[in-house]
Formats: structure tokens, sequence, C-alpha cells
């Protein structure tokens, strides 16, 4: 059974947001702006649902394993595995028995977690779990896997609410990105909320709902480009959540308070967006090695498997 008050907590921000499709007037995008920028879209085809698992209430979010099985978390203590069928195939509960604040899945098919509150980052071998990283003074929220098998993970100051994102090897920190050339900060004070990918280029894409805005920094921790949505988008502000990037170095990010799933090319440029496929609160996404978008829907409990 879902934690009310752990719910109201982690996610107080959403009630701000408009999370029902009466209130979300879909009668008010503007019919003439997919067509205007169609002939840039990087898919021959509409977004098709070819999976539909049914998870557990307050998915946070989602990781490939393999092109056969998708890792998920939610509102509890526990990451579970499930196949494309929605069959579980394996769970296993945190080692504090906190509910993890984002996974991520090894180059060798293993679980990471980073668990905020008791300031850890945790790896699962089997069912065994192990504390790689131990923070003082700062807290964990989104996690990816680098190239190069090194955890790069966003990082909240519990003192001044800055946040950075860290290269780790192992519980060793390599490198810190916290500000642009100019000295101003990359990301908005806050680690709630954000979440993390590389792209294959070595980009490193970091959504920042609270500055409504996605930040993208090359290797060396230059600013890239800064992607704010599209114009002809009727929703306002961007608000992403869930990150992720394709074998063709894409970016995708899910717009929480519309239900797109937006979509751009290495350099930020907006190519296309989801919104045929009855998306609703989107917050979680992964990409198999097949291109398929795995998204985590908040409130429904369940994933979609989307071919784009």
């Amino acid at each position: 059974m879902i934690n009310k008050e752990t719910l109201h907590e982690q996610f107080i921000w959403l009630s701000a947001f408009c999370v029902n499709y009466e209130e979300c007037d879909y009668a008010n995008v503007d019919p003439s702006a997919e067509s205007s920028y169609a002939d840039n879209r990087p898919i021959a085809n509409e977004p098709l649902i070819v999976s539909d698992i049914n998870a557990e209430y307050g998915l946070r979010s989602v990781s490939c394993l393999n092109d056969e099985n998708v890792w998920t978390c939610c509102s509890d203590d526990m990451m579970r595995l499930y196949n494309l069928k929605g069959e579980l195939v394996k769970s296993v509960h945190t080692k504090s028995k906190n509910a993890p604040y984002d996974i991520a899945v090894t180059k060798s098919g293993d679980l990471v977690h980073t668990d905020n509150t008791d300031k850890t980052v945790n790896f699962v071998k089997n069912t065994k779990i192990q504390t790689v990283i131990k923070l003082h003074g700062s807290s964990p929220h989104g996690i990816c896997i680098s190239s190069s098998g090194d955890f790069l993970i966003v990082i909240n100051s519990d003192a001044d609410k800055q946040t950075n994102v860290v290269r780790f090897s192992g519980p060793t920190k390599k490198q810190t990105f916290k500000y642009s050339d100019e000295g101003q900060p990359l990301y908005s004070p806050g680690g709630n909320n954000k979440f993390i990918c590389e792209n294959r280029n070595g980009d490193i894409c970091v959504s920042d709902v609270e500055a409504h805005s996605l930040v993208v920094i090359n290797k060396e921790g230059k600013l890239r480009f800064t992607y704010t949505g599209h114009p002809h988008i009727a929703w306002g502000s961007l608000n992403p959540v869930g990150i992720a990037a394709d074998r063709h170095g894409q970016v995708l990010t899910a717009d929480i308070i519309s239900h797109y799933i937006h979509i751009m090319d290495q350099d930020g440029q907006f190519l296309h967006y989801i919104d045929n496929c009855y998306l609703y609160a989107p917050i979680g996404l992964c990409v198999d090695t097949r291109d398929i978008l795995f998204v985590a829907e908040y409130y429904r409990g369940k994933v979609k498997g989307i071919q784009y």
C-alpha cells in the first residue's frame, strides 16, 4: 500500500501543476502546429504503443535491463523488474527501507539506486545490496551510468541547497559541474525532480523542472545549450522530468504537465513530440537498444513501451 504522506513529501510540487485531462484543455492546442514542423520528424510513422505494463502507482523511474526487461521504482521501498508481458520477474527491497529516488543499470546489468534520505548510492547485485557512496552534507538524486561506467549523479547541498552534477568512479569523486564559464549556477537550487542522462557524444543532460529547462553540458562541463520548449506547443512553460538519449544522439524528455515527450537532436534543435500515446503524468524515461522508449506514468502506475 502506498504511503500517502511519503507521496506528499516527495511530490508536493505536483499539486501546483495541472494533473487531469479536464484541467488540461487539449482544445487549445494549435492543430496546425504539428504540421508546421512535421518535415523535421526523425521517425517515419506515428509513435506506436508496443507494450503496456501495469506496475505500481507512484512510479518515479524506469531503467532498461535489456530489450526484454525493465526495472522500476516508485514511492515504496521496493524496486521491481518486469518483462514486456507485464509479469513481475524480481523485486528487491532497499537496505534502508526508504524509497529509492532514482535507478540506473550498469553495463554488467547490475542495478544502482540513490537514496536521498540516508544520502547513499547503492549497488544491487542479485538480491544483495552494497553501499558504494555515502555522502555527508549533501543528498544524491538523479543518477545515470556513463559510457565509461562512471556514475553521474545530481547532488544537492544540505546547507545552501545548491545543485551540482558529480562524476564518480566507484566511491571516488572525479569531476564536479556546478557553474557556467560566466560563474552562473548551471542548475536551479534544490535537487528534487532533477533527472540525468548521458548522450552518445558524452554530453551530460539534466532536466531541471524548477527552471523549466533542460540543461546540457559537454563532458568537460562547458554549457552547450539550454532547451526551454517549443513555441508551437501551447502549454506555457516546459516542465521536464524524466530524460533519456537514444542511439542516434536524440534527447527525449517527459513534460509532466502537457503529457508530451519532447524529442530534440544532440544540439538542442527541436525535432518532434509524442502526444498520441495517451500518456498521463509521464515521469520516468529509458530507451532500449532498439530505440523503444519506455515511459513511466506517475499516477497510473503504467510503463508504456513506445516505438517512435
